[in-house]
C-alpha cells in the first residue's frame, strides 16, 4: 500500500527483509527520534516519509 501515509511492522519487515520483531524494534527507535523532536506519533506505525528517508530512499 504505497498510498498510505504510515507504514506498520509487517511492511517494515518485508520492505528491510528483517522480523516483525526486529520491525517494531525499528519503529519504536524512529518513534523516540520523533517524539525528541516534539512530534506526534502512533505507536506501532512510522510515517512513510521518515522511513523511506531513514533508510536512504
Amino acid at each position: 500500500m504505497l498510498d498510505t501515509r504510515y507504514v506498520r511492522a509487517a511492511e517494515v519487515a518485508e520492505m528491510l527483509d528483517v522480523s516483525k520483531a526486529k520491525a517494531y524494534k525499528l519503529i519504536a527507535e524512529m518513534n523516540d527520534e520523533l517524539r525528541s523532536q516534539n512530534i506526534i506519533v502512533i505507536n506501532g506505525r512510522v510515517p512513510r516519509k521518515y522511513l523511506m528517508k531513514k533508510i536512504g530512499e
